[in-house]
């Protein structure tokens, strides 16, 4: 398709001061023909201008998209080759519902040129979606016509869960686990010999071992690691509260990606994971295994799943992992909590589980309610809004002390830090061997 540019209609609006001209000098029947072949003229010029990109259009191909992470900016690259000087305007047909740094992409290209047209994606949801043929413009070489075609270019995606932030966890626990970052190792707590160094001011004296001290006749201590191959158990509820919107995402999609990097660390440090995904029911059971495989068993099989508007059954989950996990496990459960009667529930499951398993309650917070609790108000609508925000952030409270009394760890912490607390929290654990 060819369509004129913004040079041949300013040339067509000359035609009106020139056909005022020629119809105050010569006459108006004069004037009307010269402005119609003057017009004419143009439009042929442009028809051809058009019809000669043809013969050099640029080449576009889209580079294969791969997995994309939901909320995070990912790349996507353009390539352009071209072997005549050339002016091009590109719209690639991503999902609509995505939010994405460009429009559309412009360029000026020099003769014999190969260049990488780049924008990023902001996936706020995960599942299957579709990219569509890329649209591509060029404009004519005398600048009078734009000749517009297609490239077919469809690929089916699947937005994944935050795989950009997993290999950055990757990457941090790999280097702990090689050395080249203080590993978490505490004295006296392990049960894994691991070295013996001097004894220091403060070091237990029940770990020195005596046989080696009379050997190289100083003070030594035994330094113990903390036990491998011990069992993680994550519970994610999809349930109502889940749906709800918290800084672009569902807290349904942070709970999939705290999931996730907890199962990393999990299976990093040796242990088995298992998870379990539940509303009324436990709707996905994944069996606690080993190995850095089993995580990309865990992505594929929670990238796809989506809240719904059910209340949760904590006591339900529970009793299921109490019936088929019977060893020693930390059962972490991912949710959140607003109301006394909620709480209530879930601080039942919760004692189920004690004193067999370690139970680890983990909520994901919105820093907007804090933001609007703590803000001072001049209005009565605003005074409503604290006052209710006040009235949620007691409530948290009120059950966090509970589940603490009742010896269930906790961590409460905003949606967009809760990975990294909770990672931080579970290298804690085991570090103390508390599992």
């Amino acid at each position: 398709m060819i369509v004129p540019s913004l040079r041949c209609y300013l040339l067509l609006l000359l035609s009106l001061p020139l056909t005022a001209i020629l119809a105050i000098f010569i006459n108006n029947q004069a004037s009307i023909i010269t402005t119609i072949i003057y017009d004419l003229i143009i439009l042929i010029l442009a028809l051809w201008d058009g019809i000669r990109v043809r013969r050099n259009k640029v080449k576009i191909t889209r580079k294969p998209l791969g997995k994309l992470s939901v909320g995070k900016d990912n790349h996507v690259t353009l390539e352009v080759t071209t072997q005549q000087p050339a002016i091009i305007q590109v719209k690639d047909n991503y999902p609509q519902e995505f939010p994405v740094s460009k429009d559309s992409l412009q360029a000026v290209l020099p003769s014999n040129t190969r260049e990488t047209l780049t924008y990023n994606i902001h996936p706020n949801s995960r599942g299957k979606y579709t990219w569509g043929d890329i649209q591509i413009r060029q404009l004519g070489n005398w600048g009078l016509a734009w000749s517009r075609w297609k490239v077919a270019a469809k690929q089916p995606v699947v937005v994944y869960p935050d795989l950009i932030g997993l290999r950055s966890l990757t990457i941090r626990l790999t280097l702990e686990n090689t050395g080249m970052m203080r590993r978490a190792r505490r004295i006296g707590n392990g049960t894994e010999f691991a070295e013996l160094r001097e004894y220091s001011q403060g070091d237990d004296i029940r770990l020195i071992d005596w046989k080696a001290t009379a050997r190289k006749n100083r003070p030594l201590i035994k330094v113990l690691e903390p036990e491998q191959e011990q069992t993680l158990f994550i519970l994610l509820d999809r349930g109502r509260l889940m749906t709800a919107q918290v800084q672009g995402l569902k807290r349904f999609d942070w709970g999939i990606n705290a999931t996730l990097s907890l199962a990393l660390a999990g299976l990093s440090r040796g242990d088995k994971v298992g998870v379990a995904v539940f509303d009324r029911d436990v709707t996905t059971w994944i069996p606690p295994e080993r190995g850095q495989s089993h995580l990309s068993k865990l992505i594929e099989s929670l990238t796809l799943l989506q809240p719904v508007l059910l209340e949760p059954d904590y006591l339900g989950a529970v009793t299921k992992v109490v019936t088929q996990q019977t060893r020693r496990a930390l059962v972490v459960v991912i949710t959140d909590i607003i109301d006394v009667t909620a709480s209530t529930e879930l601080l039942g499951a919760m004692m189920k589980l004690t004193p067999r398993y370690l139970p680890f309650c983990v909520t994901l917070g919105d820093t907007k309610v804090d933001t609007i609790a703590h803000t001072t108000t001049d209005n009565i609508k605003d005074a409503y809004c604290r006052a209710v925000a006040l009235d949620l952030l007691s409530q948290r409270q009120t059950a966090f002390a509970s589940l603490k009394q009742k010896g269930v760890l906790v961590l409460d912490a905003p949606c967009d830090k809760i990975s990294e607390e909770l990672v931080d929290r579970y290298l804690n654990l085991k570090g103390r061997s508390l599992l």
